[in-house]
């Protein structure tokens, strides 16, 4: 038979009741007849004898209320931690299944649709995870074919767009006027071009299907040269950029070309949100510890116009941006952050951000040392 969870409180309260009451009925039986016993020993005697009957009554009285006021005492303090251990017990064993729940329900908010939770009862609790262990397998399932998705168009798409990029680059290499209205019809193609391949690049990270180029990377020389490609951008804007390394190399097994695309997007960003006259700052790391295990660690600081403390869980989400009408007027698509953590991620590392608004920004990344791998 199966009790509801109504049904489980009722049986645990009976069962309290009737462990306390029959302990009530077992002591009191027991303690009267000792009292008793020890009144015969200590208190019956001549004087008791000679006394009136009412004397008498008086003197058992004062004897038998002066020993329960003791018993009573200590009755009421085992009552109430014999209380409140069952109470612990039956909210413990009442609350699992939803203290499972809920752990799971913060992984799924973290984006981990895998998760499943063991359905244990058939009461109201496991009719809740059997429904919840539904959810997320439609929810894997939506997602698994929005991916499928997202990937061929973006692979449908490259092949158009090619074409007409080479045609209208072939018109004017081929010396024919062009009109402005034809330049901004090939800027355009250029440009879905670019996010088309972020789409499809995206796609594949997501997935666990990008592949990767891994070999032994010298981090600090790298950094330099990703450095010096974007300080002329940087100085046009009347930025300060400057890179603090340490003296000896720092090895990662990564792929070069993967990871120079996640401190160009950093960089970028920071560039397009650092307003003039402000400064950003990159500086490595070669030892952080996390969780038992030790990482090469790179931070991207800008003095910029920062970002707001709810928008933060949402940074690295597809298409995201902060202030929608300011990033449509700097540019971008949305895709680079969640590019710069699906492909840290592959490299089995993970991005750290911290920000305050008018403050600025740090966004950390954290590789796992060569020896680590």
């Amino acid at each position: 038979m199966t009790l509801t969870v109504r049904q489980k409180i009722f049986v645990y309260i009976g069962l309290l009741v009737l462990i306390i009451g029959g302990s009530h009925i077992v002591t009191n039986q027991d303690y009267m007849e000792s009292v008793f016993d020890q009144f015969h020993k200590e208190e019956i005697n001549a004087s008791f004898l000679n006394a009136p009957p009412g004397e008498q009554i008086e003197i058992l009285k004062t004897y038998v209320m002066g020993k329960m006021k003791l018993f009573w005492l200590g009755k009421w303090g085992f009552f109430l931690a014999t209380g409140l251990f069952f109470s612990l017990w039956i909210s413990g064993v009442l609350t699992l299944p939803l203290r499972k729940l809920i752990a799971a329900i913060e992984r799924v908010a973290q984006g981990d649709l895998k998760v499943s939770v063991p359905v244990q009862s058939k009461d109201e609790y496991g009719k809740v995870i059997q429904t919840f262990n539904e959810m997320t397998l439609r929810l894997r399932e939506a997602e698994d074919a929005r991916r499928r998705l997202v990937a061929d168009v973006a692979h449908e798409f490259r092949t158009p767009l090619s074409i007409m990029q080479l045609k209208l680059e072939n018109y004017q290499q081929a010396g024919h006027h062009v009109p402005p209205e034809m330049l901004r019809i090939h800027d355009e193609v250029i440009r879905l071009s670019l996010l088309v391949d972020d789409l499809h690049v995206l796609s594949l990270a997501e997935a666990g299907r990008l592949s990767l180029d891994r070999k032994p990377l010298d981090l600090t020389a790298h950094l330099e040269r990703i450095v010096d490609d974007v300080k002329y951008e940087a100085e046009e804007n009347g930025l300060e950029i400057r890179l603090y390394t340490i003296l000896k190399p720092v090895i990662v097994m990564a792929d070069a070309r993967r990871i120079t695309q996640v401190f160009i997007n950093l960089l970028t960003n920071a560039i397009r949100y650092t307003p003039r006259g402000g400064k950003i700052t990159v500086g490595i790391e070669d030892r952080a510890a996390h969780r038992n295990a030790f990482f090469a660690c790179v931070s991207v600081m800008d003095t910029g116009i920062g970002i707001p403390a709810e928008e933060l869980p949402h940074l690295f989400d597809r298409f995201y941006r902060v202030e929608e009408a300011r990033s449509r007027h700097t540019g971008g698509t949305g895709l680079g952050l969640s590019i710069a953590h699906h492909f840290v991620r592959a490299h089995g590392g993970f991005i750290r951000v911290v920000s305050e608004p008018d403050q600025g920004t740090t966004f950390t990344v954290y590789l796992p040392l060569g020896n680590d791998i």
